[in-house]
Parts: structure tokens; sequence; C-alpha cells
């Protein structure tokens, strides 16, 4: 009897949550967006009906109006970006499997009638596996902890979409600002270029150095050209991680990037904040713990793969009706479950294997992001605070030396091309920077990709070597 009552329990509950589906992934979606917003300060929304869309577009229209900050285009990321929306159907399903894992299976019915003369017999039965349904509460918490792992894995895809876009912006707004600095660069090549002509025609300038101001002006016409395309690939691919298409693909970024701060970010216990805040971390413990949990009911069940109970009433004609039970249970006489057993082993072993990695990649990569954040901070510093005031001076003596006729003018034109390359290295510096604090803010949560820039502007500007052309 108590039994029975269990079993009409596990039914009854398996029919109230497998009613809750669609509630179980909203409140999934909120703690992920909540776990987004706790550690970025905005909040993803998902998109499921007309209304939300007229929500996300009425806030796309308001940011739009506006030169984009950094902050607008992560918020414009998480509310639009199509990839993003598409990954949180993956809580719909894995709520769909969590609520399933609570279900027995469907019992078995069966109705058999045979005749023998005049008489007719009639056999009914029902049955169900009551091995699955001892074993429900187990299933269900491994389900449930692949759940959360799946929460976690799209709580990671909010905060890696939110580093790439952010990156992205820096990114955009650094090949525009070098876009227009090469475009005034060439601007002034072409006037050292009329320049040179004239003087040389009336014989104040020689053919080398009319050559290398041409050469000079020529350079800075294709660096114009390739800057601009790498500004228009730089904005795409911000685009992309925005959602944007049509006309909405003429937003507005500022003129320049922002100044760096005055002082360094301090940053103490780098490691340990990456080991406990990362996603990936708890997404590794979290697999663990199901792997483990997967294990062990796996051993304690390689033996017995199905156990069904069923009823039975047989009536026959002129005869009293038979009422009883069957059992019916697997005979391991060919599979002893060993196989089943070692696979759950290694499997568990794989994911202890995983956490450990994941926590050594943890620690390296908040260590060299901190490092890197340093590195991009003092030498950006050093352009503002010491290169360019210095080169500022110098041109200003070389200024006073040619109003005094002691340098010629293409002396004055060659130092002037030495300040075009401190300037474009210092703007260099200052997005490195700006690129190495997202990095570095996003390095303790959420895997983040430090690698190379795709809008970089290295190579559209002038080099040193190549300026001292007198």
């Amino acid at each position: 009897m108590i039994r029975l009552k269990q079993s009409a329990a596990l039914l009854a509950l398996a029919a109230v949550t497998a009613a809750c589906a669609g509630p179980v992934a909203e409140r999934a979606f909120n703690d992920v967006a909540t776990t987004a917003e706790q550690r970025i300060g905005q909040r993803p929304a998902w998109i499921k009906s007309e209304e939300d869309e007229r929500a996300v577009r009425d806030t796309l229209d308001r940011l739009l109006a506006r030169p984009l900050s950094a902050d607008d285009a992560v918020q414009m990321a998480l509310l639009n970006n199509r990839r993003l929306q598409g990954s949180f159907a993956d809580l719909g399903i894995g709520a769909a499997d969590l609520t399933s894992s609570w279900r027995p299976g469907n019992p078995g019915l069966s109705y058999a009638r045979l005749r023998r003369g005049d008489e007719t017999e009639i056999e009914r039965g029902i049955s169900i596996d009551a091995f699955s349904l001892l074993l429900l509460p187990f299933a269900a918490g491994i389900e449930e902890r692949r759940f959360e792992a799946t929460k976690l894995r799209i709580a990671t895809d909010i905060l890696q979409l939110a580093a790439q876009t952010r990156k992205a912006w820096y990114e955009a707004v650094a090949a525009e600002q070098t876009a227009v600095y090469v475009g005034q660069i060439r601007d002034a090549a072409d006037s050292q270029a009329e320049l040179a002509r004239r003087m040389k025609q009336v014989g104040n300038a020689s053919t080398l150095k009319f050559l290398r101001e041409q050469i000079f002006y020529a350079d800075a016409t294709a660096r114009l050209a390739k800057s601009r395309v790498m500004a228009v690939a730089a904005r795409e691919r911000l685009t992309r991680l925005m959602g944007l298409w049509g006309k909405d693909t003429a937003f507005r970024l500022p003129d320049r990037l922002p100044e760096i701060p005055p002082a360094p970010r301090s940053v103490e216990n780098i490691e340990a904040q990456a080991i406990a805040g990362r996603l990936d971390v708890q997404m590794a413990q979290a697999d663990l713990v199901a792997t483990r949990r997967a294990y062990g009911l796996t051993n304690a069940t390689r033996f017995i793969n199905v156990l069904e109970v069923g009823y039975r009433r047989n009536s026959e004609t002129g005869r009293p009706d038979q009422r009883g039970y069957e059992i019916s249970l697997e005979v391991p006489l060919f599979d002893f479950g060993d196989a089943k057993a070692t696979r759950a082993e290694h499997s568990y072993l794989q994911a202890v294997n995983a956490l450990a990695d994941t926590a050594v990649q943890a620690r390296s990569a908040a260590r060299e992001s901190y490092l890197a954040y340093r590195a991009a901070y003092d030498l950006s510093r050093h352009y503002q605070v010491e290169i360019i005031p210095l080169r500022q001076k110098a041109s200003e003596e070389m200024v006073l030396r040619y109003n005094g006729m002691l340098i010629s003018t293409f002396e004055l034109l060659a130092d002037a091309r030495e300040q075009i390359a401190d300037v474009s290295a210092a703007l260099e510096a200052q997005r490195d920077f700006w690129l190495a604090d997202t990095d570095l803010s996003f390095v303790t949560i959420a895997p983040v990709d430090s690698g190379g820039t795709s809008g970089s502007s290295n190579g559209l500007l002038p080099r040193r070597s190549s300026l001292a052309a007198h």
C-alpha cells in the first residue's frame, strides 16, 4: 500500500511538473539575466512575442538617436543579437527535458480476446516500468544539474558577446579616428608635394627632395584607402554583433576614443577572483557533479535494466475472473553492464581533468590579462605624458629655427612627419589600452578572446624609419 501511495504521488508530481515547463524556462532566463546584470550591469531580453519585439525596437530607436557609447553598443547586442536569441531557446529545451525527467515511462496496455467453441476468453493487462519509477528522483537530480550547466553556458555566451561588442566598439571608433587622421596626413602630404614641385621649378629643391615628397604623398594616399577599408570592416563587425541591418546601420559613433584614466586599476588576488567568479569554472564544476552522480547511479543499476510490474485480469465464459500481477525482469545473461560502468567511470575522469584544466586556464588568463593591462596603460600613458609633449616642444623649436632661417623647408617638413608617427603610435596605444581594459574586466567572470584586434590600424600610418627624408 505504501509503495502504491508513493507511486501515485510521483505520478501526480510528474503531471504538475510537466505542465510547468514554460514557467521553468522563464525562471531560468531570469536567473541567467540576473547573473549577467550582476556582472556587467546590463540585462538581456528574450524576444518571444510581438510585444517583446516592440519593446526592443523602442529601446533601439532611443539608443540610435544619439552617438553610441560602448555601453549603448553592448545593450543593443544583448537585446538584438539573433544568435544570442537563438541560444535562449536552449533554456526552453532544457526546461522541457527537466520536466520530462519526472515522468515515468508510459504504461503498457494489453487486450486479448480468444474463442474456443462457444467459450470466450478475454485477457486484459496494464504494466509499468517500476524500476524507472523508483529512479525518478535520481534521474531528475541529474537532469537538474545538466539544466544548471545549460544556464551557466548561456550566461557565458551573454558575457562573451558583451566583451566582444565592447572591444568591437573601441576598434571601430579607433579605426574611424585613424581614417580621419590619415586623411589629414594625405592632405598635408598633397600640400607638401605641391610646394616641393614649385620649389623645384624655381631651382630651390633638388630632384631627390622633390621625389621624396612625391613618394610620401603617394604612400599617404594608399594608406588612406586602406584605413578607410579597415574602418568599414571594424564598423561592420560591430554592426553584426549588435544585430543591425537596413537603416539602423547608419548609427553614429564618437569622433574620438575616451581618454585613459589618470591612474591604473589595482586588482588584488586576481587568480582567486577568476576561480570564484568565472562561469566556465562553475560550468565545469556542475558538469563534474552531474557526471559523478550519473556514475554512482550507473554502478548501482548496472545489473538491472528493466523491471516491469503489471496487473492482469482474465475472464472466461462461465468461469470467475482471474486477477493477479506479473513481474518482468531482464536477465543479464549477455550484457552484465560492465561496458556501461566503464563508460561512466571514464566520463567522470574526463570531467575531473576538464575542471582542473579549466581552473589552470582561468588562472593563467587572469595573470596574462592583468600584465597586458598594465603594459598597455604604461605605454599609452608614456605617449601622452612624455613623448607627445616632448614632440610638440621639439616642433615648436623647429618652427622657431625655420623662422630664423636656420633650417630649410624640407627639414621642417621632415620634423612634421616625425610628429605624425608619434601621434599615430599614441592613438594605437590608446586603443590597445581600452582593449586590454575590457579583457581585464571580463577575465574574472568569463573566458575572453584576447587575441589580435580585428580593427587594428597597424601598418596604416607612416613609420618613423621612412619619414626622415631630408
